[in-house]
């Protein structure tokens, strides 16, 4: 394993990470409609719909679902459609409960919420492509298998650590205590971010 490559394969994940996307946005959404802890399991979701791509990439699995036509447009619109349900979902908001009731809903556990974050990750084809792009044309060939599953181990948990963050902050009391009163807007408005991010999913290529 070459430093100099473990750095970039870092960098490379950083920005991919801070990219606003369907993971940044689920995250956002879970952590101020529902708790931190929401957000933080919705992280964990993310993280390992991630390590479910990078073992089907190192088995050659994401390369042939990046040539083929149907296995891609089968992940692609299956995507597609789970965000744009959320994003209905979200866009159906209705004002919730205040803080000092309860704004959690008892439908809504830590599973829940680690189910959502790890389906918006492994359905998401952008994701395919990109781990595909990093174990085919960014790590040098001839590196060993060890060497790329620390790689992707790197990414998973950059990734985690981020969301987590992320979660952390949002989700705090004082935060979701000065948005309780708009809290259903906002989440109508990342119920239409959604969509939107679920359509531009639907239009995605593959590599072939």
């Amino acid at each position: 394993m070459h430093l100099s490559e473990w750095l970039t394969v870092l960098i490379i994940g950083w920005f991919v990470v801070i990219t606003p996307g369907p993971n940044m946005a689920i995250v956002i959404r879970n952590s101020l409609i529902h708790s931190r802890s929401a957000g933080v399991y919705t992280a964990g979701g993310l993280a390992l719909g991630n390590l479910i791509h990078i073992t089907y990439c190192l088995v050659g699995i994401g390369f042939l679902i990046s040539k083929s036509i149907l296995l891609f447009n089968v992940v692609k619109w299956i995507g597609a459609g789970y965000l744009i349900y959320l994003g209905i979902k979200s866009l159906r908001a209705q004002p919730h409960p205040s803080l000092n009731q309860s704004n959690i809903s008892p439908l809504f556990t830590g599973r829940s919420a680690l189910r959502t974050g790890f389906l918006t990750d492994l359905l998401n084809p952008k994701a395919t492509l990109f781990f595909l792009a990093l174990f085919t044309q960014i790590i040098r060939p001839g590196t060993s298998l060890l060497a790329q599953i620390v790689y992707g181990i790197t990414i998973v948990a950059l990734e985690f650590v981020s969301f987590a963050i992320l979660a952390s902050v949002i989700g705090h009391n004082s935060v979701r205590q000065r948005v309780d009163a708009v809290s259903h807007w906002i989440e109508r408005v990342t119920g239409i971010v959604l969509i939107v991010l679920g359509v531009r999913v639907a239009f995605a290529r593959s590599t072939q």
